[in-house]
């Protein structure tokens, strides 16, 4: 058997356009998405001659994160990808509970419960690549995607706090942090009715998923993708929060 990438949320977008190239370098796969599409995606990527399996499973869940686990069948896994997220607009306080718990359970709970599962795998045997798709949307208060932006915020910071536990272990650990980018996000978070949500100018997820791989491969601790989302993020750092929640504000508030 060769080596094996994991890729988390890769039915679509970002998450598909990893698994491409991870195919392309001659990984084989394990894609897991909690929507049938994953099979579509499996079936896509076969064509390239790796070995793809595709496993249909709720990670906002341990049960589901179990599953995945244990498609692995004890396989050693050199590459990570926890791509899976799940977004959501509109104002907190019109929220229902259940789809903003959702969206916590699925980008913290279940992400940080197979990081913890795999990184002690790698840990274990030494080597090991780990790819948390995080956001710059981490980096601003979002206004009108409160929740969302919070879990982003969670994964930026997790992700360097568990780089530096495993600087010497042999485990690599890198954030991806796109900006808007032209995938079914926000058809899914109901915000085609927003500024950002319309706007056409998003990055191709072919872009940004190249951009995270180079990065993941070389070593970086994170990368930024796309030049516009660059300026943004250092400016972030330089502006105040109420000014930024205000900015965020004019973006994601429906029209």
């Amino acid at each position: 058997m060769g080596k094996l990438a994991v890729i988390t949320g890769a039915s679509t977008g970002i998450g598909r356009e990893l698994a491409k190239i991870a195919a392309s370098e001659g990984y084989d796969l394990l894609l897991v998405a909690d929507e049938p599409q994953i099979d579509a995606a499996a079936g896509e990527l076969r064509t390239g001659g790796v070995r793809v399996e595709a496993v249909e499973a709720d990670l906002a869940t341990f049960e589901g994160n179990d599953r995945l686990i244990d498609a692995v069948d004890g396989r050693p896994i050199d590459i990570l990808i926890a791509n899976a997220g799940r977004g959501l607009g509109h104002a907190f306080v019109e929220q229902a509970p259940a789809d903003w718990r959702r969206v916590i359970d699925t980008n913290v709970t279940g992400t940080t419960y197979l990081i913890q599962k795999v990184a002690q795998t790698m840990v274990t045997r030494g080597e090991g690549r780990i790819l948390i798709v995080g956001s710059i949307a981490g980096l601003i208060p979002g206004s009108y995607q409160a929740v969302y932006n919070g879990t982003k915020a969670y994964l930026d910071s997790f992700a360097y706090a568990l780089r530096e536990e495993l600087s010497d272990t042999g485990v690599g650990v890198t954030v991806l942090m796109p900006g808007p980018t032209d995938t079914d996000f926000f058809r899914r978070a109901n915000m085609l009715d927003t500024p950002v949500g319309k706007d056409d100018g998003k990055e191709d997820p072919a872009d940004t998923a190249r951009n995270g791989w180079k990065a993941m491969i070389d070593g970086s601790a994170h990368v930024v993708s796309g030049a516009k989302n660059k300026i943004q993020a250092a400016l972030s750092h330089l502006t105040p929060d109420t000014v930024l929640a205000k900015q965020h504000a004019k973006m994601a508030k429906p029209e």
